[in-house]
């Protein structure tokens, strides 16, 4: 046997691992989340293509709960970060203090901030200002944290998943698109359904929700998600499959003469090279998970509106008309051909 061969007979194994371990996740979020199957899916989307999250949702939608049952699961370690317009850089990455050595000598030691541990919590990202904001922005982009003039690396695997008040603006710092795209997904978290929000209402509200909470079983440690990371990308893409996610994240940019009709009536920017790379990483975590060991148009077009919506920014015209970058995308998907070569 080859040791290509072996190569993609462990990987194999490895996604059915991995779609086993999916699996199991779920049933250990619904011993405390209700729903949102498709926000818990996306999330494990990023986290299995090596991604940054950002979710979007009113208060009570349980987005802290979500996150910070899916560590405990995953068995990493948490830090809940509560961004606020006072909170400054070292208060995130760490700073140095004066520490009396052995000798009777006094030396300045770099104590580690609640940014290193494998999943932060950034909540309500957009109030902090934007010297923090740049800080976070090294850590999500290089995964270290550079101070006096020392570069400290962050743990493997790490995740910073990010929560914003769609409703609620006062006050806050918009996001800077060049930290917008460092985030594979910005997934909206949206109100459950009628039957989900009672079985909400009659969870919380029973004293068996404690024990529920406390009842989670550890799935996968943090050597089990970098092996399956790997695995992930060394999933095959057929080059109409590359092709295609170029072609989407191109027909976002208003400027190209083969851009649809609607984009260059509704939208002023779009998406970067940036955005194709996760289109087809995360279309890969999204074929292990289902168990397949190939990648599919379908599948690319699935992470579309995750990958993209933050990516692209609609003009003046499009607000008037109710159009949303996820109707622009929605159009996209619809207008562009699967399985077809895009030269």
């Amino acid at each position: 046997m080859t040791a290509k061969k072996k190569d993609t007979g462990d990987d194999k194994k490895a996604i059915d691992k991995l779609n086993e371990a999916y699996k199991r996740l779920q049933t250990e979020l619904a011993k405390v989340i209700v729903g949102q199957e498709k926000v818990v899916e996306q999330l494990l989307l990023a986290i299995f293509a090596r991604g940054h999250c950002l979710l979007e949702g009113v208060p009570g939608l349980a987005k802290t709960l979500l996150v910070s049952t899916l560590a405990r699961c995953m068995d990493l370690s948490f830090r809940r970060i509560q961004f606020t317009p006072d909170l400054m850089p070292s208060d995130i990455t760490g700073t140095e203090v004066l520490h009396d050595d052995d000798k009777g000598g006094r030396t300045f030691r770099f104590v580690e901030g609640p940014v290193f541990a494998n999943v932060i919590l950034a909540d309500e990202i957009n109030r902090a200002g934007p010297k923090t904001q740049a800080a976070l922005l090294e850590a999500m982009q290089e995964r270290q944290v550079s101070f006096g003039g020392e570069d400290h690396p962050l743990p493997d695997p790490f995740f910073v998943l990010a929560t914003q008040n769609p409703i609620e603006q006062e006050g806050t710092y918009p996001l800077p698109e060049a930290q917008l795209d460092r985030f594979i997904f910005k997934i909206h978290v949206g109100y459950p359904t009628d039957d989900n929000e009672l079985e909400v209402i009659r969870r919380v509200s029973s004293p068996a929700f404690a024990e529920a909470s406390e009842d989670i079983e550890k799935v996968l440690g943090g050597d089990d998600i970098i092996n399956l990371q790997h695995v992930v990308l060394r999933v095959p893409a057929a080059d109409h499959i590359l092709q295609y996610a170029r072609r989407l994240a191109q027909c976002t940019r208003p400027d190209r003469d083969d851009a649809p009709e609607h984009v260059g009536k509704w939208v002023s920017w779009g998406a970067g090279p940036r955005a194709g790379i996760y289109l087809v990483q995360t279309a890969k975590a999204r074929a292990v998970l289902q168990g397949r060991y190939h990648v599919s148009c379908d599948d690319v077009a699935a992470v579309a509106p995750p990958v993209l919506r933050h990516r692209i920014l609609c003009n003046y015209a499009a607000q008037a008309e109710g159009m949303t970058p996820d109707k622009v995308i929605d159009q996209i998907v619809a207008e562009i051909p699967k399985n077809e070569k895009h030269g």
